[in-house]
Parts: C-alpha cells; sequence; structure tokens
C-alpha cells in the first residue's frame, strides 16, 4: 500500500512552494520595478511610436536593388538623349531652335573646353543672333527647355531704336565621348 503520509507532506511542500510564487508574483506586479498600469501603457505607446518612426526611416530603403537598376538605366537614357556624340549634332541643333524662333545667327564659334567629366566633353557656345525682344525670349526658353543639353552662361543684349535686337550670348553643352 502507497504510504499517504509521505504523499501528504509532498503535496504540502508542492502547496508552500506555490504559495511562495504567487506571493512572490504579486510582490513583483505591485512593486516600483514594474510599474503602474498607466506607466507600461505609455511605454508600449512610446515603443509604438518609436517603431512607427523607425519604420519610416528606412521606407525609402524598401526595393532599393530595383531602384539602382532603374536609376542606372535612366542615367543612361539621360546620357544618350541628352549629349550629342558629334560637334556637327550641337551645331545643327542650335541652328534649328534659332530657326524654329525666327532667330538669326549672325556668328557662331564652337570651342572645347579643356577638363573632362566622367564620359562627357565640354564645348563653350559663343553666339551673336538677332530677332524681335519676343523671338529672343522663345529662342532663350526654347535652348533651356530642349532636349539636348545647353547651360545658358552670360547674356547680353544691344539693340538700336529701329530695327532688330542684337543678342550676344555663352552657353555650355557637352559631347559624350566613349560612345
Amino acid at each position: 500500500m502507497p504510504d499517504l503520509r509521505q504523499t501528504r507532506k509532498n503535496i504540502k511542500t508542492a502547496l508552500a512552494v506555490l504559495v511562495a510564487v504567487d506571493v512572490v508574483a504579486v510582490a513583483v506586479l505591485l512593486s516600483p520595478v514594474v510599474g503602474s498600469t498607466d506607466s507600461r501603457h505609455q511605454e508600449l505607446n512610446q515603443l509604438w511610436s518609436e517603431l512607427q518612426s523607425k519604420t519610416r526611416q528606412v521606407e525609402p530603403l524598401r526595393n532599393l536593388d530595383k531602384k539602382v537598376i532603374t536609376a542606372n538605366r535612366q542615367i543612361g537614357d539621360f546620357y544618350t538623349k541628352r549629349f550629342p556624340t558629334q560637334d556637327s549634332q550641337i551645331a545643327t541643333q542650335f541652328g534649328k531652335l534659332a530657326a524654329a524662333n525666327g532667330v538669326t545667327i549672325t556668328q557662331a564659334k564652337y570651342r572645347a573646353k579643356e577638363g573632362q567629366i566622367e564620359r562627357l566633353e565640354p564645348v563653350e557656345v559663343e553666339a551673336e543672333l538677332s530677332g524681335n525682344y519676343v523671338s529672343l525670349a522663345k529662342f532663350i526658353n526654347a535652348l533651356e527647355r530642349d532636349d539636348m543639353f545647353f547651360l545658358i552662361s552670360d547674356i547680353a543684349l544691344a539693340g538700336e531704336q529701329k530695327g532688330p535686337i542684337k543678342l550676344q550670348m555663352k552657353l555650355e553643352t557637352y559631347l559624350r565621348t566613349g560612345a
């Protein structure tokens, strides 16, 4: 027959241990170590807002590998579309824009500049143009909006009381090298 005294003693020991664990749990719950319910909710809200902030910070990095591939393709398209490979393309485009806006090119000088940007060679254009004020303004606007990259650096207007207005301008564009 089983020894009931030993079993009773084991059960009393187990109950004493469980009561001690309950007392420790209540003490920890009510102690300042854990804090009040309000402080725990405040901490939870603070941690939640930190998580949201960190998530917003890393959002631009999502799909970064795809963005790099897209950016490389866009850079290639930009170089192909905006920078010519031959000197004659610059003169041709400049002439087309002048003719389309009713401006006469009196003189134009094209000069390759020293210094090379990666895969680009700067070309300086000095031009003397004539036309009425509206035509010249439209021409300048067309230069700035053209697919070919033109960077206007200097403009000087001169005119007489009657007749066309004269415009002297310096601008810069680039030739694609190694194409």
